[in-house]
C-alpha cells in the first residue's frame, strides 16, 4: 500500500459527533437487516430431487450431505474449466471457518462444484481445505439451485426422506457471508477495490486484480 491519502484529523469531541451521526445509519440498517432475517425465516420452501454426487470414496447424495443434521448450508464453487479456478470463490473459501459451530446449531455444510473430483481434490491439498468438498459434473444441479452457471449459496431443509431448498443468493448476496469483507468494510480504506465509493486518493484496485 502506497497511498499517501488518511483520513481527516478531527478532535475528539468532532469525532464522536461525526461517529454518533453513522451509528444511527448503522442501527437503521440493523433493523432493516433483521426485519429481512424475520421474513427469510418465513420463506416457503420447494422439493428438490435426491442428487448424486462423486466424491473420492464414490458417491454421496445431497441427502447424505445433512448428516444427521435437517438444515444444510451448500456454496457453490464455479467451474471454470480444467487447470482454472475462479478467484472469488477461492476468497470465500478461504473464509469458510468454523463448521462446528455451524453443527452445534444443527446446520452442515458442504461446498459442491461441477469440478471434476479429481481436480476438486487437487485444489483442495493446495490450499489446506478441510471442509466437504463434492462435484455434481453431470447433475443440473448448479442449474437447479439457480446459479445460471456462477457462485451461489442454498440453504436446504430435511424432513425424514425429502429435500427441500429454502433459500438461495448470489452475487453481492453471498459477499455477506465473508469475515475478511465484513472486517474490511469497518477499515478506514475498506476494501479497496475500484467499485466503491472513497474518499479521493483512497488505494483501489480491480476487485480480482
Amino acid at each position: 500500500m502506497t497511498s499517501t491519502a488518511r483520513p481527516k484529523i478531527v478532535s475528539a469531541a468532532e469525532w464522536r459527533q461525526a461517529r454518533d451521526e453513522l451509528l444511527k445509519a448503522e442501527k437503521e440498517a440493523t433493523r432493516t437487516l433483521d426485519a429481512i432475517a424475520a421474513r427469510r425465516r418465513r420463506l416457503p420452501m420447494v422439493k428438490f430431487d435426491n442428487y448424486t454426487f462423486e466424491t473420492p470414496d464414490g458417491t454421496t447424495t445431497l441427502r447424505d450431505l445433512f448428516g444427521d443434521h435437517v438444515q444444510l448450508a451448500v456454496y457453490q464453487f464455479m467451474d471454470n474449466g480444467p487447470d482454472e479456478f475462479c478467484p472469488g470463490c477461492t476468497w470465500f473459501t478461504n473464509n469458510v471457518v468454523n463448521l462446528d459451530g455451524l453443527a452445534e446449531n444443527g446446520v452442515a455444510w458442504a461446498t459442491v462444484s461441477n469440478m471434476p473430483v479429481a481436480q476438486i481434490e487437487a485444489y483442495k491439498a493446495k490450499m489446506g481445505w478441510t471442509m466437504p468438498f463434492v462435484s455434481s459434473r453431470g447433475t443440473t444441479f448448479s442449474e437447479d439451485c439457480g446459479t445460471e452457471g456462477y457462485f451461489g449459496f442454498s440453504m436446504f431443509f430435511r424432513d425424514g426422506q425429502d429435500v427441500y431448498q429454502t433459500y438461495f443468493t448470489k452475487a453481492r448476496g453471498v459477499d455477506r457471508l465473508l469475515f475478511v469483507n465484513n472486517v474490511l468494510d469497518l477499515a478506514p480504506y475498506g476494501r479497496q477495490e475500484d467499485w466503491e465509493d472513497s474518499p479521493a486518493g483512497w488505494p483501489q484496485h480491480p476487485t480480482y486484480g
